[in-house]
């Protein structure tokens, strides 16, 4: 079949509709002047999320492929950046931050949290269960089975909201 008859072309698949980035954006709250990503990254990370793929993205901003995918690794690096940087702020700010040292037993340091919260005067949104379960999946492997391998920091918000750095 040549490229004159009126016949669908069937040998690529059709190109998703990429939805409007700007309406999305727009929608989303997106402001440059205030964001770490740059307004590419951002259009390209909403159309991602939207389902489309790279290509189709790519066809739509008149670039390659591999530059959308340079593009969204940057961008998606960026926001792993901006949480890490918000943890790190978090932990400054909290008013009761403890360090549990390698060899602590899990099951101790909910009395640990507790005591350091009593003197904070911070109330603890956890049982001691719910919190020996959230500091063992948030330490990752600085936790094996009971035994905390190595130090972690465990800081409460004055909201009683408690996270886990390691």
């Amino acid at each position: 079949m040549n490229r004159g008859d009126s016949q669908p072309n069937t040998d690529r698949k059709t190109p998703m509709t990429v939805p409007d980035a700007d309406e999305l954006l727009e929608r989303a709250g997106f402001d440059a002047e205030e964001s770490v990503l740059t307004r590419r990254q951002a259009e390209v990370l909403v159309l991602r999320e939207t389902g489309a793929a790279q290509a189709d993205i790519a066809e739509e901003l008149g670039t390659s492929r591999a530059n959308v995918s340079s593009v969204e690794a940057s961008a998606r690096e960026n926001v792993a950046k901006a949480r890490e940087t918000v943890a790190f702020a978090e932990v400054l700010a909290a008013p009761v931050r403890l360090t549990v040292e390698g060899g602590t037993d899990l099951y101790d340091v909910p009395n640990m949290v507790y005591s350091a919260c009593d003197d904070a005067d911070v109330k603890v949104n956890y049982t001691a269960p719910e919190l020996m379960k959230l500091v063992g999946d948030a330490a990752g492997d600085a936790v094996h089975g009971r035994a905390v391998q190595r130090d972690i920091t465990v800081t409460v918000t004055g909201d009683g909201d408690v996270r886990v750095r390691t």
